[in-house]
């Protein structure tokens, strides 16, 4: 008999631990599942937050500033630019994730600071669904005053070979 309960704890056991991860599952927004996913558009729904959020501190360690156009995703790597298209009016911002959030529970897939919602015009309205690009960084470095480049006419820079590799000799 004890043998026998056993091995059905083992069975109840077994079949929680395969059916947990399915079952509990939360409903998300329609958004990517992982960051790198070459998706070139994510529609989803939009929420902002501003007055009351001032001066905390964000997940970047900078502090919150609802007059900077920034945002809040899950979904996206911090410091990502994003531009958001309210589907509503078709105005357009670009943001740059600063911060984790909205709550997955809301089926939210962005937050947005309250001066990117006021370039949206949904400031009154709370909610609005968008349509995201991930925008494309083209940050290059300058090189330093003090490199040592060499000039394009100089030939007599060491180890350069100014006779042609076809050239009889």
């Amino acid at each position: 008999m004890l043998t026998k309960l056993r091995i059905l704890g083992l069975l109840v056991v077994a079949n929680m631990m395969w059916t947990s991860p399915t079952s509990a599952a939360p409903m998300k927004a329609n958004a990517p599942k992982a960051a790198n996913a070459l998706k070139l558009r994510y529609v989803g729904t939009a929420s902002w937050y501003g007055k009351q959020h001032q001066g905390l501190k964000m997940a970047n360690g900078k502090r919150f500033d609802r007059h900077k156009l920034t945002a809040a995703s899950w979904y996206f790597p911090l410091g990502t630019m994003i531009r958001v298209v309210n589907i509503r009016n078709g105005e357009s911002v670009v943001v740059t994730i600063t911060d984790r959030g909205p709550n997955l529970r809301l089926n939210r897939i962005i937050d947005l600071s309250e001066a990117a919602a006021e370039r949206l015009d949904y400031v009154g309205k709370g909610l609005t669904p968008v349509v995201l690009y991930p925008v494309a960084s083209l940050s290059t470095q300058p090189a330093p005053l003090d490199s040592h480049l060499v000039e394009p006419g100089a030939l007599n820079a060491p180890g350069y070979d100014a006779t042609p590799s076809n050239s009889p000799m």
